[in-house]
């Protein structure tokens, strides 16, 4: 792979301090921010993945909703009312 020269304007103080850390992990400065740059990378191609998913399933269930696949209200009330009960019963019980 080729390479290329990134060159940026940072602190002095911030510099120093900077190779003396990656020197005390027996680093560069130059291997940690090659490091960072590949991390960073992966973070906001992780994010954009996970953003696609999920507007995928939005977009899926909207769709589903404008079909019709709806539960009424009334249903999913008493569904997860009687879990609260059930989970209640069972910490009850564990006491």
């Amino acid at each position: 792979m080729p390479e290329a020269t990134f060159t940026f304007r940072v602190d002095e103080t911030l510099k120093n301090e900077f190779s003396s850390v990656a020197k005390a992990r027996d680093r560069t400065g130059a291997q940690l921010l090659r490091d960072f740059m590949r991390d960073y990378v992966k973070q906001q191609q992780e994010a954009a993945e996970y953003d696609d998913w999920l507007r995928a399933k939005v977009e899926r269930a909207r769709a589903s909703a404008d079909a019709g696949n709806l539960v009424p209200t009334a249903e999913v009330e008493a569904k997860f009312a009687a879990r609260r009960a059930k989970t209640r019963r069972r910490l009850d019980t564990s006491k």
